[in-house]
């Protein structure tokens, strides 16, 4: 398991997009996990796909 850690003196909003970020990532490492599980065979170049097909969808 990675396990990030960070320790900082912020403001509020700096911390808000800190989170908002580990929100995005942590959204798109299940959403690649879940195609990883459900795709027989896929290949990291497929998980790369995925991330640009979430990319253009949620923009």
């Amino acid at each position: 398991m990675l396990v990030l850690e960070s320790k900082l003196v912020a403001a509020p909003k700096q911390f808000a997009l800190i989170d908002e970020a580990t929100r995005t990532f942590q959204f798109i490492r299940n959403k690649a996990l879940r195609h990883w599980m459900d795709t027989k065979g896929a290949t990291k170049y497929d998980l790369n796909k995925q991330c640009a097909i979430l990319a253009k969808e949620f923009v």
